[in-house]
């Protein structure tokens, strides 16, 4: 992250001795990007965060393959549709994916257990209901429209409060601001849709005790279960500029044209071929003859995936996408609003309608989309003519 945090205890000097109430030493951990070149946090550990007592590979439930979207062709996905068996992390359910990112959906009201994702970040959106992330950093009390920003490699849990539903972006590498919002030096500029100020990390150290716990690793090799002499959740302080934290999307702040402004205004994250962007209420373009809905358009070098959260979608009107909804709009296809949106939408202004109200997570990625089984287990097969009627 692009400023620095204190939580709990920490020497006054890095590397330096740090001894526990007994006189023995706390072990320092430090947790750092791209070799030391990076971002990076210290951590310090009652035990030491290198003993294990066991080592097994875990087989998937069930094999995920993805397919080609061929023949060429938009989706529509119904996730309300969606059943989960599982928890947050072993229940994710493969919508889309590709060698840059692997979008998920789940819905689980159980714990998950200790997982470490070190094949890349996560980001994690809240739909609905809620649930406390807990990690080897602390505590995030997480709620619908929080997205939830996990580090590769951070060890951490889901123990949801009653139902929830997430879609869950893994990257291949690091999940960041995008560098436009961010001065020479990481500081939120003010022309950023958010800032600092909006982003919430564990404010105090999480520790639990216990003994032989398992973690659940994934690495490009696949699954592990490590067993851990002691509990990793046995942190008194750690400092740094990488950690997890949650941003709401209702503090995002859209950025406005008179006439309507192409998806980059909406960005909010970028990752290694690929950006999420959140759409949220805002003041409908204001040029007298301004056509305030997306224009027809081709997108030319990526894919296109839309999470609709809430609100109304004018746009979409009669096509049936409705909360819970994605689209896909692959390469090599234009779209664009539904038949009669752009008329009903000039009247709308017409009638003294001045704000729009819909909300979206949209994911582009700038290599093609593979369709996941549970995308194919809920699609509308009729979307794709839904222009033509």
């Amino acid at each position: 992250m692009p400023y620095y945090r204190v939580v709990g205890e920490v020497p006054r000097k890095r590397h330096v001795q740090f001894r526990r109430p007994d006189g023995g030493l706390y072990a320092e951990e430090l947790m750092g990007e791209e070799g030391f070149s990076s971002d990076s946090s210290l951590l310090y550990h009652r035990h030491l965060p290198t003993a294990i007592v066991k080592a097994e590979a875990v087989t998937p439930a069930a094999e995920t393959r993805l397919e080609p979207n061929v023949p060429l062709s938009p989706r529509h996905f119904r996730t309300q549709d969606l059943h989960s068996a599982g928890d947050l992390v072993n229940g994710r359910m493969p919508l889309a994916g590709n060698g840059d990112v692997r979008l998920s959906y789940a819905t689980s009201d159980r714990p998950s257990e200790l997982y470490r994702n070190s094949m890349g970040d996560e980001c994690v959106y809240v739909q609905s209901g809620r649930a406390r992330f807990e990690s080897t950093y602390g505590v995030i009390e997480a709620g619908p429209g929080d997205y939830v920003v996990i580090p590769t490699g951070t060890i951490h849990r889901w123990v949801p409060d009653g139902p929830v539903n997430v879609l869950t972006i893994e990257a291949a590498g690091h999940i960041r601001p995008p560098k436009r919002y961010l001065s020479q030096y990481g500081q939120f500029l003010e022309h950023a849709p958010y800032c600092e100020r909006d982003l919430r990390a564990p404010a105090e150290p999480f520790t639990v005790e216990g003994e032989e716990v398992p973690v659940l690793v994934r690495t490009r090799g696949g699954l592990t279960r490590l067993v851990y002499r002691n509990h990793p959740f046995d942190v008194v302080g750690w400092d740094g500029c990488l950690y997890p934290y949650a941003f709401n999307i209702e503090d995002f702040e859209p950025i406005v044209k008179k006439t309507h402004a192409p998806p980059p205004v909406h960005q909010t994250f970028e990752g290694p071929g690929f950006v999420v962007c959140s759409f949220c209420p805002r003041p409908l373009d204001f040029h007298p003859d301004s056509v305030p809905i997306p224009y027809n358009h081709h997108n030319v070098d990526s894919d296109e995936f839309m999470f609709y959260v809430g609100g109304d979608y004018t746009a979409r009107k009669g096509s049936g996408i409705d909360v819970g909804s994605v689209s896909l709009h692959p390469a090599g296809f234009t779209h664009g609003p539904q038949p009669g949106a752009v008329e009903a939408v000039i009247d709308a202004v017409g009638r003294g309608v001045t704000t729009t109200s819909e909300m979206a997570v949209m994911v582009d990625t700038f290599r093609p989309l593979d369709l996941g089984p549970a995308a194919l287990a809920c699609e509308d097969s009729g979307y794709a003519w839904t222009w033509s009627r």
